[in-house]
């Protein structure tokens, strides 16, 4: 059964202009569409166009949840920052949002996002002699996901194409028991599933890139970081921008790439101090600081005190560190 209450119905709304909640459990509010009740067992097939529901709350839909209800957000043109249960993230179109049951989700759409909302319960999708499908379904609602999509390829004009020809089957009068919308609805989560693999796959490829490039521009500082480079040396030798290094330094490590340059020559300062009698000036030398004061003042604000006596406290037994205290 196709869910065609009219616009006025389906959003009703406080006199604040937000629509009354059903608070399920932790106090999300649960709905069916947003701003209607749930009913248990609820079967569906539902698509609106997104500004017909979302700008009556000021574009803005809160964090809440579907219980046994899928929904998928395509987004054509526009940006919309996204909450999926703990993750927030900014999206511009085109992309689809996937919304497995259960996901607490809400959206901040810019005002005039092009884009439609589909809503189904898995009945639509699964019942029947459709295994194909029924995996597909699996796999693109195995968890909260936004697909990305460049504007214009062939994957993001057949689903586009597919999502109107959707809503204009089900906006059609007397149209409750045509098969359509459940055929066309099929063919789109089976092509979204099929973009969501390769997304995955794509990133999985891109995380081994990274990790490749991370492990080169750390074999690089063991090579170089005694001749101090900068940021951009290590990023020109790399093919990178500063600011991409950085980047991938943070995401990789937590750190910029000049943390861990610094962090490297630390701990060879440190090694030396301890298993090379030079004096502290002699050491600074070695590691290529030309100024014995700025190397001191360098090595004090990573270790908490001057290299002289850092070294002491390492050369100290316990006993007279203890008797120091």
């Amino acid at each position: 059964m196709k869910n065609t209450e009219t616009t006025s119905r389906r959003a009703a709304k406080t006199r604040t202009g937000q629509p009354r909640r059903p608070v399920g459990d932790a106090g999300i509010p649960r709905f069916a569409l947003y701003g209607e009740t749930a009913s248990p067992g609820q079967e569906m097939l539902h698509i609106e166009e997104v500004w017909s529901r979302s700008s009556l709350y000021h574009w803005e839909i809160d964090a809440h949840l579907h219980q046994g209800l899928y929904q998928i957000l395509w987004v054509r043109k526009g940006q919309v920052s996204v909450l999926l249960d703990e993750s927030r993230e900014s999206v511009a179109g085109p992309a689809a949002i996937v919304v497995p049951p259960g996901v607490v989700h809400g959206f901040r759409f810019e005002p005039g996002t092009d884009g439609l909302v589909l809503t189904l319960s898995a009945r639509f999708l699964v019942e029947g002699e459709f295994q194909a499908v029924g995996e597909a379904f699996r796999l693109l609602f195995a968890g909260p996901a936004v697909i990305r999509f460049d504007a214009g390829e062939a994957p993001q004009q057949r689903l586009d194409a597919l999502l109107r020809e959707l809503a204009a089957e089900f906006m059609l009068p007397g149209n409750a028991d045509s098969p359509v919308p459940v055929w066309l609805a099929r063919s789109l989560v089976w092509r979204l599933a099929q973009a969501c693999k390769r997304q995955r796959q794509a990133g999985g490829a891109a995380a081994h890139r990274h990790q490749a490039l991370f492990t080169r521009f750390l074999l690089l500082v063991e090579e170089r970081f005694l001749a101090h480079w900068s940021v951009e040396q290590y990023a020109s030798r790399l093919g990178l921008s500063p600011a991409r290094l950085n980047r991938l330094a943070r995401t990789e490590s937590g750190r910029s790439a000049l943390e861990l340059v610094h962090e490297r020559l630390t701990r060879e300062a440190c090694r030396r101090l301890v298993y090379i009698a030079a004096p502290v000036a002699g050491v600074a030398e070695e590691l290529g600081f030309a100024d014995p004061a700025y190397f001191s003042r360098f090595f004090k604000r990573r270790m908490g005190m001057n290299p002289h006596r850092w070294r002491q406290a390492q050369l100290a037994g316990p006993g007279e560190i203890a008797a120091r205290s």
